[in-house]
């Protein structure tokens, strides 16, 4: 649940990934949703975590962004295999109340119903998106992306230095 409302709690997301050039980042704004494009979103309960590796719990929310297949990252992350690192926090914290996200994953491109549950969940959370034409038909136009975590750590420094509470897709269980 920590989790998952500390993702809630921001919206921009700092990206990085490797390409030919070596390792790059980027910050894109995001949307969180369920646990893919095509769900609706999963429980709070699903993110509960314990300090440390937990038992199986539950499915990672879906992270929503947009850009385009032709931005270095873009090229980057329609790469096959992909695998990409990210951090979201707030700016200008505190040493001791650091809070924060830190990640990794994979990116996929959404078409179809996909990209629309998607775009809904988007422009939810921007709705400044749908409120600008000129906006909303240039974002239209542009790839819509859903980073399906593998791993997640909040770190939260307001429960004591170095707390920490970790998520990961138990083995097996497929990305889709």
């Amino acid at each position: 649940m920590a989790i998952r409302r500390a993702l809630a709690a921001h919206t921009t997301l700092t990206l990085a990934y490797v390409d030919e050039g070596g390792p790059q980042a980027c910050a894109v704004l995001y949307a969180t949703g369920g646990t893919t494009a095509s769900s609706s979103p999963a429980p709070d309960r699903a993110l509960d975590s314990a300090p440390g590796h937990g038992p199986d719990l539950g499915p990672a929310p879906s992270l929503y962004f947009v850009t385009a297949t032709t931005t270095r990252h873009g090229r980057a992350l329609a790469e096959p295999d992909a695998r990409v690192a990210f951090t979201v926090q707030r700016d200008g914290q505190e040493w001791s109340e650091l809070t924060g996200v830190q990640g990794r994953g994979r990116c996929r491109i959404l078409a179809g119903a996909e990209r629309a549950a998607g775009w809904r969940v988007y422009t939810e959370r921007f709705p400044f998106v749908e409120q600008s034409d000129r906006l909303r038909d240039a974002l239209e136009r542009t790839t819509l992306w859903e980073l399906r975590p593998d791993w997640l750590r909040l770190i939260d420094n307001g429960q004591g230095f170095g707390h920490k509470e970790e998520w990961q897709r138990p083995e097996g269980r497929p990305l889709a």
